[in-house]
């Protein structure tokens, strides 16, 4: 399932997210808030169990999330996108799936894994890009042999490329987009895009 989030509020922070002139700041702050709003459509469908509480008034039966959440940003764009995720889902806990892409192959090369337990976990890979797929390919390639069954891919833009690289090799990954964009570059760049995400989130350029 491909999911692009519309929304008002997305849209109107997106443009902020694409400006050329939207300082670093302003761009890392935006992101929060994008990925935090989208965590409401993410989360739609997780699990719940229920549980019997006492109010101040009487005992009741009510629900709460049956599952772990993890948070899995691929490094280092990725985790741009955490704290806004993770505002509403305190609990979250965070794993690194670190990649880089080659400038001139354009494949990713693994480099860091750090993950808590993802047998029983749903587990959000986070990557504000979705370009040509392979380094969301290839992460949730990582996660799955570390025992990950319940994925879902979050990224802020896309392109039908990537959406069809991921769909290919993984058909039960969901994904998520607030954007999705027309062409990749001959640089392998979305455009219109937001530019390199990780350079805008750290200030590297």
């Amino acid at each position: 399932m491909v999911t692009v989030i519309n929304h008002p509020l997305i849209t109107h922070k997106l443009t902020t997210l694409r400006k050329e002139e939207t300082s670093t700041k302003d761009f890392n702050q935006v992101l929060d808030e994008v990925a935090g709003l989208m965590a409401y459509e993410i989360t739609r469908d997780l699990p719940l169990t229920e549980v019997e509480i006492n109010t101040p008034m009487e005992t009741m039966t009510t629900s709460v999330i049956s599952k772990d959440i993890v948070l899995a940003p691929i490094l280092r764009a990725g985790l741009g996108m955490v704290d806004g995720i993770r505002g509403l889902i305190p609990t979250a806990k965070v794993g690194h799936v670190g990649m880089y892409r080659d400038e001139e192959t354009l494949n990713p090369v693994e480099y860091f894994l750090k993950v808590p337990d993802l047998s029983d976990a749903i587990v959000m890979v986070l990557d504000p890009m979705l370009a040509t797929g392979g380094s969301a390919v290839m992460a949730i390639d990582v996660l799955k042999r570390e025992g990950a069954k319940h994925i879902k891919l979050v990224c802020i833009v896309g392109v039908q490329e990537g959406i069809d690289a991921v769909l290919e090799k993984h058909p039960d990954v969901d994904i998520y987009l607030a954007a999705k964009d027309p062409v990749l570059n001959e640089q392998g760049y979305i455009a219109p895009g937001l530019g390199d995400a990780g350079d805008r989130i750290f200030g590297t350029k």
